[in-house]
């Protein structure tokens, strides 16, 4: 694994910066409708399963995009407690005007830093498409898992997610353009990223996890 590197103060802003109201207003389609599809090739069901695989009735979401997963998925329990984190105001308003009949708990928190969220204990959290928006290498991203482990239930609670691959995947060619694209925005920093970095920080923090890759997506999982 690379060594972490120095980030500037506002690297962490510039992947939450891009989801302005125009983009949120068309992400479902543009990200979960087409871009899943037929560019990072793992369809939404995919993603929309695994949720339904690893969700609790005591979940906090980072990284909270529009809430479509959440609004999808189906809980265990009538009346979930959910919190949602990002720092991204836009999308947290947009995550929790759709998930409003749940009354979810709503923190701007840079997951890059020690959060704080009471009362803590959750028996999930998701992180669904986020590291790949954060900056610097896996050792760098490593600190927001790091961060949010002490936000979970000591026995039992499950951190899960996904994330788009940059090394060790096979992109096609509207993948490869994005990547640039995107990578040279910072809306996107993962042109190192492989699963086998992904694979060691997980081993790092958890009593158990797995990590399967779906074409350029890899879906993980970390228990406590």
């Amino acid at each position: 694994m690379d060594e972490k590197s120095p980030l500037p103060d506002d690297a962490a802003a510039a992947g939450a910066a891009a989801y302005s109201k125009p983009l949120l207003s068309i992400y479902d389609i543009w990200v979960l409708g087409f871009s899943n599809s037929y560019i990072w090739r793992c369809p939404t069901r995919v993603l929309l399963d695994f949720y339904n695989k690893h969700i609790t009735g005591s979940h906090l979401d980072v990284g909270v995009g529009t809430g479509y997963l959440l609004d999808k998925c189906t809980f265990p329990v009538q009346n979930p407690r959910i919190a949602l984190a990002d720092l991204n105001e836009n999308s947290l308003h947009a995550a929790a005007n759709r998930l409003r009949r749940y009354t979810p708990g709503i923190y701007v928190a840079n997951v890059l830093e020690p959060m704080t969220i009471e009362p803590a204990g959750f028996e999930s959290i998701g992180l669904n498409y986020l590291l790949h928006c954060l900056p610097g290498n896996i050792s760098n991203k490593a600190s927001a898992i790091r961060n949010l482990v002490p936000l979970l239930r000591e026995d039992g609670g499950v951190l899960f997610g996904s994330t788009i691959l940059g090394i060790g995947v096979r992109h096609n060619l509207l993948g490869r353009a994005l990547m640039r694209a995107y990578n040279k925005r910072r809306i996107f920093s993962n042109f190192a990223d492989r699963v086998a970095d992904l694979e060691m920080v997980l081993r790092n923090e958890f009593r158990e996890y797995s990590v399967q890759v779906v074409e350029t997506v890899a879906l993980f999982v970390g228990k406590i």
